[in-house]
């Protein structure tokens, strides 16, 4: 059974809080995409405007938590381009997982290091992932595979936007991680739907990040359960 993680595509912390509380209890945990406008053309949450949102900032001094951080984990998807320099102002808000985007990354070799580099604490709390589009090679994850926790396979190349159809690409995909190691946790984000899910899970998958999926279907209760039982 494949774990389904709602993908949250925030307009401002609102619309973020919002969608929280509709799959508060349904789910252990939640993915929050973050876009910043240079990486990926959408903007969100906390970049939704030319300063960073108050709560942003007071989430970052420890004076108050994500939504609903009492009763649902997160996972950030980075799509940004400081992820790595700023690595541990997103550690600051409390995320049981972190995805890098290895197009973002820069130089291969110094993200490797810096993987390397994080400290035994945060990697105890934290699950490191790295994202990868449909068309980049997926040969360039395979030096990382002993210095993360899970891949998470685009499965649509303008990433930062839901609703977009799925790339076939992506199968390919995790049939080669799965390849290269068996027990490396694979997620697919990115035009998984009713059509796309039970491919996805053929092919190896073992966690589906579904966004307008769920959010836009009148029972997410139902839509979950679904999910999970294909």
């Amino acid at each position: 059974m494949a774990e389904i993680i709602p993908a949250i595509l925030s307009k401002n912390y609102e619309d973020l809080k919002n969608k929280i509380s509709l799959v508060r209890g349904i789910v252990p945990i939640v993915q929050i995409d973050i876009c910043d406008g240079i990486f990926v053309k959408a903007t969100t949450w906390p970049f939704e405007t030319k300063s960073l949102d108050e709560h942003f900032t007071r989430i970052q001094n420890e004076q108050e938590g994500l939504p609903f951080w009492e009763d649902i984990d997160f996972e950030l998807d980075l799509m940004v381009h400081d992820a790595v320099s700023n690595f541990d102002v997103y550690t600051k808000l409390g995320p049981r997982r972190i995805i890098f985007h290895i197009e973002a990354v820069g130089n291969l070799e110094e993200f490797k290091h810096f993987l390397e580099g994080i400290e035994t604490y945060t990697r105890d709390i934290i699950e490191i992932g790295v994202a990868i589009n449909p068309s980049t090679d997926i040969a360039q994850i395979f030096p990382l595979v002993n210095c993360i926790d899970f891949v998470q396979c685009m499965g649509i190349e303008h990433i930062g936007l839901q609703g977009e159809g799925f790339s076939e690409q992506c199968l390919e995909q995790i049939k080669k991680l799965k390849e290269k190691s068996s027990d490396l946790v694979v997620s697919v984000d990115g035009g998984v739907n009713s059509a796309s899910a039970p491919k996805i899970i053929d092919a190896g998958a073992d966690r589906l990040v579904i966004g307008s999926a769920i959010f836009n279907t009148d029972d997410i209760l139902e839509t979950v359960e679904q999910f999970k039982n294909l």
